[in-house]
């Protein structure tokens, strides 16, 4: 069983009157999807679970909520993502099957449907899983990540929220919806200058103010400035918060207060984690984790192939000596 096994989840059986029913002579895209229920809603999209007829399977159907579907920053931000997911074929990235536009003309894109645990939900169970179990999601994503940035994009949205384990134990970074892409001349648009805080104004409109205090604790400095020339090393940042929390239990910058949050993550150091943790913290991940919250990019693991190089050394030996 895998170790993220979700309980109680049966799939639907493949019987031969599904695989060998015949199409329709002529395909009506109208009625290609039968739904059922909505899984998530974010503040500006909407994902719901719907059956492809065509294909008799079960998927994902993402778009945008109502009073944002003649928005036409979020429309190209919607497909955007729908592509961006796409054009990034990774073991580790949620396939895409489909983007279209509905009876209505307004976008849509179809996903895999998958049922498992945000490493959210992972984390409000810290106790029930090894370290070395929590290190290997932490590697698929910086996997995903290296990936990712070898092909020019930068995902600007790394948290707990956004990583999710299957029930096969299939580790998946979710909602590209903030990437930032390049021209080729290497210029970019000039909205993307207001993407970082665009984080925290989803979240804000989605959850409350707790949200958006939770989505500002793995923001890097550069993305809180809303710096310009925002680039890769803002997800090493961001997965050095999320390390961080998996080896203290708590993100490195917390307050109920927002603006203080902002203020910590520009100007203050967090503790060490082998100060804080109730679990042992093996020096060489402190020291990755630290590295990888330097508050000037330059500081931090040049590249996500590093932080993986880091990742998968042998630390597990120092755990056994304690």
């Amino acid at each position: 069983m895998p170790m993220f096994q979700q309980p109680g989840k049966e799939y639907d059986h493949v019987f031969l009157e599904d695989t060998d029913q015949p199409l329709p002579e002529k395909l009506n895209p109208n009625t290609r999807y039968l739904f059922l229920s909505t899984v998530a809603k974010g503040g500006k999209s909407l994902i719901k679970s719907c059956k492809d007829r065509h294909l008799n399977r079960l998927v994902a159907y993402k778009t945008l909520r109502p009073e944002f579907q003649d928005d036409e920053i979020e429309t190209t931000r919607l497909l955007r993502e729908a592509r961006v997911s796409a054009m990034l074929q990774h073991p580790n990235t949620m396939p895409v099957y489909e983007v279209g536009r509905d009876n209505r003309g307004y976008y849509y894109f179809t996903m895999k449907l998958v049922h498992g645990y945000t490493l959210r939900e992972i984390m409000d169970y810290r106790e029930r899983y090894d370290l070395s179990q929590l290190i290997e999601v932490i590697i698929d994503i910086a996997r995903a990540l290296a990936y990712a940035h070898a092909h020019g994009v930068a995902h600007r949205d790394i948290k707990p929220e956004n990583i999710l384990v299957g029930p096969y134990g299939e580790v998946l970074l979710l909602d590209w919806g903030l990437a930032k892409v390049w021209r080729k001349d290497g210029t970019t648009l000039d909205e993307d200058n207001d993407e970082s805080n665009s984080i925290a104004d989803s979240d804000k409109t989605m959850t409350g103010h707790g949200k958006l205090q939770g989505t500002l604790c793995y923001m890097s400095p550069e993305q809180i400035r809303r710096d310009p020339d925002i680039s890769f090393s803002t997800d090493i940042y961001s997965l050095g918060s999320v390390l961080y929390e998996l080896l203290t239990g708590q993100p490195p910058f917390n307050s109920d207060k927002t603006y203080e949050i902002l203020e910590m993550v520009q100007n203050e150091l967090p503790p060490r984690p082998s100060e804080i943790s109730q679990y042992p913290v093996p020096k060489v991940l402190e020291s990755l984790c630290l590295k990888c919250l330097h508050k000037d990019p330059a500081g931090r693991p040049a590249s996500m192939e590093d932080v993986l190089q880091t990742l998968q050394q042998n630390w597990s030996v120092e755990l056994l000596k304690s």
